[in-house]
């Protein structure tokens, strides 16, 4: 593989669940009064509290408004899902348990606890970190990266293979870039009957769009240094790539 990288941290879970509540466009909202999913319905706070903007007919905020204490608890899931399309394209999931409170006319979610799904396992982040964590400053790019490096660059992505355990790639009939953020980008690795994923640090943190740039040209450049992964190249005679 070409040059060792220097930089291997990845988001911690408390900055993850920010970032999927950042870019979530939907949730699904769990309370007293039943269960009710809204689409661009909801804002974050600095803070982390989650402003829902429902409709006045909405069962839930009538029972905010007639709960007994004032704040019916419950619970908010949401989806963190790739934008590029792939196999299992739930890359995580959020669940936050909390209490609603009517502000200004939209209710105000304040977590009290919150769980963190990824396919590496389920974690509860503390809820004081989950508040004073920010959202990957790549975040709400993402999509638009990850889809314009689908749609237009396929040639880097299938160079960037390049720098994959050659292990990884057998019997791989599909590469599609996953994800990405600022400590690095995370392939997808489709094969005939399961799929994997590979990660490939940036050799430091990109906190902005002009520095992800750079990123991934050193690791286009590392990729240029290394002959093509043998699976990928029986792949391109068989002619299924």
């Amino acid at each position: 593989m070409g040059d060792s990288h220097t930089w291997t941290a990845t988001p911690g879970a408390a900055e993850q669940a920010r970032s999927v509540l950042a870019a979530a466009w939907s949730c699904a909202v769990t309370a007293e009064g039943g269960r009710e999913e809204f689409v661009g319905a909801h804002t974050v706070a600095d803070d982390g509290r989650v402003l829902l903007h429902v409709p006045e007919d909405s069962a839930l905020l009538a029972a905010a408004v007639c709960a007994p204490r004032g704040e019916p608890s419950g619970v908010l899931e949401f989806a963190d899902v790739a934008p590029v399309p792939v196999r299992s394209r739930i890359r995580a999931r959020l669940w936050l348990a909390g209490w609603f409170a009517v502000t200004d006319g939209h209710l105000a979610f304040r977590p009290t606890r919150v769980v963190l799904r990824r396919p590496s396992g389920t974690v509860v982040v503390d809820v004081e970190e989950f508040a004073a964590a920010a959202p990957d400053p790549l975040a709400l790019a993402e999509a638009r990266l990850l889809t314009h490096l689908a749609d237009c660059h396929d040639d880097a992505v299938q160079r960037l293979t390049r720098l994959v355990d050659p292990d990884s790639l057998h019997g791989a009939v599909r590469v599609r870039p996953l994800a990405v953020d600022r400590h690095g980008l995370t392939l997808r690795v489709e094969r005939v009957r399961d799929h994997g994923d590979v990660r490939l640090p940036f050799h430091a943190p990109a906190d902005e769009i002009a520095q992800l740039t750079e990123r991934v040209h050193v690791l286009l450049a590392q990729a240029g240094a290394v002959s093509c992964p043998r699976a990928l190249q029986r792949q391109r005679t068989d002619g299924d790539g």
